[in-house]
């Protein structure tokens, strides 16, 4: 029997797996998927927020500034690409101005450094492709950028080599209480713990179903995408946000930390589980991202993919009002903790809502139940370096290919990504198994071409590695994507 089984390997499970590992405990982290992070923390806007918005009552306020202050520590000894960025809150009107002061206000109440309101001339030296017309902006200089699902792979990596156990493809099916104890039907194997940790993204409202009477509800909700080829990288350098409604922060402009440009998203009820793209939607991101940076529409020839992923919002119901806040709370039923409704600012609370959620609720609980917990003497909270071949120095380069000549095979030719570095996220705990696996951790299939060259050496390579046939390779779960069905040739005859 496990002391903890975590539900969900999102940036929320897998990091609270990773404040687990801090000490002496049996701990299992669960997914349904075949690799970890690839729900909704595959598909989101990569922002590392200041924490301006949020009301100070709400546990997203409560969270995301401390969140965002322990990112840049929690990225370095993960070896995670992060960037500082900053960001600007643009207004277009009077109107907005005023919203802006009041943004402003209650980012002084969250405790927010480094804010300021600036005039029109000022957002315009800052940022020369922003739109003439504004009034002004709210800048904060704590936001930042992050790849969430490198990170996410990152954290779980961290969790496993520190001792929790890590177990993909097992869909929880049904969880019975037994006595304060809980034994989890999985399509994998069954699994015995003694503490649930509900944390699994748009679906813990059916997880919790499980186990007690409904008292939350979630709202699935889609966001659409762009993404820019790096050559229109340097458009904007904040993350450029229009002046937020009650329906959201509304479509925001943003470089990412590897030099791209992302537009989106829209927001729109959907079931669970929908991530298709429409072209409306994709045209309203389009026309709303133009109110900011007009001189986007010289570069939508440079769009290099279009995705949609979703989100998970509390809403209303006959159960109870959340009032669209996190969900970070002990249930009514004992031994089962819900982290749930867990959507934007989420990520970047991740850091301060997961040592919260394991101080003040996990271990009071384990410590009633009689158990010493003591802390893992043996905890490394840092990863093994990975090489990010481009980066390097031509000397770098040359002593690193002298060393294995792995690194000096370039298989993605757009990201200029080497062999040696495919094989060292094959071979890492958490590691890939995929093609969209190898792709999240090191950016194999992220270029211009997306794939189209490279993902035929990559399903090579992972079969190679994994000793499996190549038409056992799949781009992402077997239920989603393979890749081969067979030979197109049999004994020099066609098949």
């Amino acid at each position: 029997m496990y002391d903890i089984a975590i539900i969900g390997a999102g940036i929320a499970g897998s990091y609270i797996a990773r404040e687990l590992s801090r000490f002496q405990l049996d701990v299992v982290l669960l997914d349904g998927e075949n690799d970890v992070g690839n729900q909704i923390t595959m598909a989101n806007s990569a922002i590392v927020h200041a924490g301006f918005d949020a009301p100070s009552y709400k546990l997203k306020g409560k969270f995301n500034a401390p969140g965002n202050i322990m990112y840049e520590k929690v990225c370095a000894d993960l070896d995670v690409p992060y960037k500082r960025t900053g960001s600007l809150v643009v207004a277009h009107t009077e109107h907005e101005m005023m919203k802006l002061h009041e943004l402003y206000q209650n980012g002084l109440v969250n405790g927010v450094p480094d804010m300021r309101i600036l005039f029109k001339d000022e957002v315009h030296e800052m940022e020369p492709n922003i739109n003439p017309d504004i009034c002004g902006a709210l800048y904060a200089g704590t936001a930042g950028l992050v790849s969430p699902f490198e990170l996410c792979a990152k954290v779980a990596e961290n969790a496993v080599d520190n001792g929790v156990t890590l177990k993909l493809n097992h869909l929880v099916t049904n969880i019975q209480n037994k006595n304060g104890s809980f034994l989890i039907k999985t399509t994998g194997e069954d699994i015995e713990a003694k503490i649930v940790v509900n944390a699994a993204g748009v679906y813990a409202d059916d997880i919790y179903k499980m186990v007690g009477e409904p008292y939350f509800k979630l709202l699935a909700r889609k966001g659409n995408y762009f993404i820019f080829d790096k050559e229109v990288g340097g458009l904007v350098n904040n993350v450029i946000f229009p002046c937020p409604t009650k329906n959201g922060k509304g479509i925001l402009v943003a470089p990412t930390v590897h030099g791209n440009l992302l537009i989106g998203p829209d927001a729109s009820p959907v079931e669970k589980g929908d991530i298709s793209t429409t072209q409306d939607k994709l045209d309203y991101i389009k026309e709303n991202a133009l109110k900011n940076c007009p001189t986007l529409k010289n570069s939508f020839n440079k769009i290099i993919r279009s995705y949609a992923g979703t989100r998970n919002t509390p809403v209303a119901d006959t159960y109870t009002t959340t009032d669209g806040d996190f969900i970070i709370e002990e249930s009514p039923v004992k031994n089962f903790v819900n982290f749930a409704g867990y959507e934007s600012p989420g990520l970047t609370s991740i850091p301060a809502a997961g040592w919260y959620v394991v101080e003040e609720i996990i271990i009071p609980m384990l410590e009633r139940q009689g158990i010493d917990v003591k802390e893992n003497e043996n905890f490394n909270p840092k990863n093994r370096k990975h090489v990010y071949f481009n980066e390097l120095s031509e000397e770098e380069k040359r002593e690193l290919i002298a060393k294995d000549p792995k690194y000096g095979k370039v298989i993605c030719r757009c990201e200029t990504i080497t062999e040696g570095e495919i094989l060292d996220v094959i071979h890492r705990s958490a590691g890939a198994t995929t093609v969209k696996s190898v792709k999240k951790r090191c950016r194999a299939g992220m270029g211009r071409c997306q794939g189209g060259f490279c993902s035929p050496r990559v399903v090579e390579i992972l079969a190679r590695e994994l000793d499996c046939e190549m038409d056992d390779v799949m781009y992402d779960s077997k239920d989603k994507a393979y890749i081969l069905c067979g030979k197109t040739k049999s004994n020099g005859e066609e098949a």
